[in-house]
């Protein structure tokens, strides 16, 4: 899709349509100017746009991963966390980021879909039980940050070359792959965190692919290790030996994540309950343990992801 628009309703509603949390505050629409220009691949959309006005914008991604870049003589950019910089890329899945300029910016962003992201950090990792979540909104580092954006200037340039028959799938697919795994190695995420063990080389068998659908499931509900060994026809002793064969891990540690995913989800859900109960709900009976858990798998304690989200 590529236009060019000084109507600020269409901007807005342009760029709902991909990110559906972002807000543009006070612009200016005497002098306003939008040249847009996007492209779908698959479930990653390449997005690029100038935006010439003055104007404050906020993002928050919902079941999405934003990386963008702002560049601007005089942009600014912050998240509810800490300032970031400008001019470097910054990749959010829920902690908004506010940014404002003067008197123009170009913003190039890759929005990708959560579970297409995560489906790809779990075949690089070979682990089918990593949750992935965003430790870290900057860059590793600047030369990490300068390899995304001439992977994004890569990517551009041969996104004009695609037609929409369907002789350019494979294209497109191999074109978001790359993206991702750039993406994934420019930023710290919490997958990448805990997991350090040799990759996967097989897909996990049919009996621990039924064993984590039970567990995503059920872990809101005090089932145990035997609860799921019995939903799958096995014994405990047989899905322990089954777990740590293919996935180097146990049930009970795959248990707790989904429990600690399910905390996370309702913390930065905004509903007004306090991180005890929520602990409590997803059967974490010492606040300091459940702490500890989730500083471990998400950054940050569970206390600033639900100041951060608080309605």
């Amino acid at each position: 899709m590529r236009f060019r628009t000084a109507d600020v309703a269409r901007v807005e509603s342009t760029w709902k349509q991909f990110v559906p949390s972002a807000v543009l505050h006070d612009v200016d629409p005497h002098r306003l100017y939008f040249d847009w220009k996007s492209v779908e691949l698959g479930e990653l959309t390449l997005v690029r746009y100038d935006l010439a006005a003055k104007v404050r914008t906020t993002a928050e991604p919902e079941d999405q991963f934003i990386a963008c870049r702002v560049e601007g003589p005089d942009a600014q950019l912050r998240s509810d966390r800490s300032e970031l910089v400008a001019s470097r890329p910054w990749l959010s899945d829920g902690p908004r980021v506010h940014a404002q300029w003067e008197r123009g910016a170009r913003v190039t962003a890759l929005i990708f879909e959560r579970a297409s992201l995560q489906s790809l950090a779990q075949q690089i990792s070979g682990d089918d039980t990593v949750a992935l979540h965003v430790a870290d909104l900057a860059p590793r580092s600047d030369r990490a940050a300068d390899a995304w954006s001439r992977m994004f200037a890569y990517l551009e340039q041969s996104a004009e070359s695609l037609d929409d028959d369907g002789d350019t799938e494979l294209l497109r697919s191999e074109l978001a792959r790359h993206a991702a795994a750039t993406t994934l190695a420019t930023f710290s995420t919490t997958g990448r965190l805990h997991r350090h063990r040799p990759a996967q080389t097989t897909p996990a068998p049919a009996t621990v692919r039924r064993a984590l659908d039970f567990i995503a499931e059920n872990a809101h509900r005090p089932i145990t290790v035997d609860d799921v060994a019995s939903a799958v026809h096995i014994s405990t002793r047989g899905l322990q030996y089954a777990f740590r064969r293919a996935l180097d891990t146990t049930p009970a540690e795959c248990l707790r994540r989904a429990r600690l995913d399910g905390a996370h989800r309702d913390l930065r859900s905004g509903a007004q309950s306090t991180v005890a109960a929520v602990a409590r709900k997803w059967g974490f009976s010492h606040p300091s343990r459940f702490a500890v858990a989730y500083r471990e798998s998400f950054g940050v304690l569970p206390s600033v992801t639900a100041a951060t989200h608080r309605r």
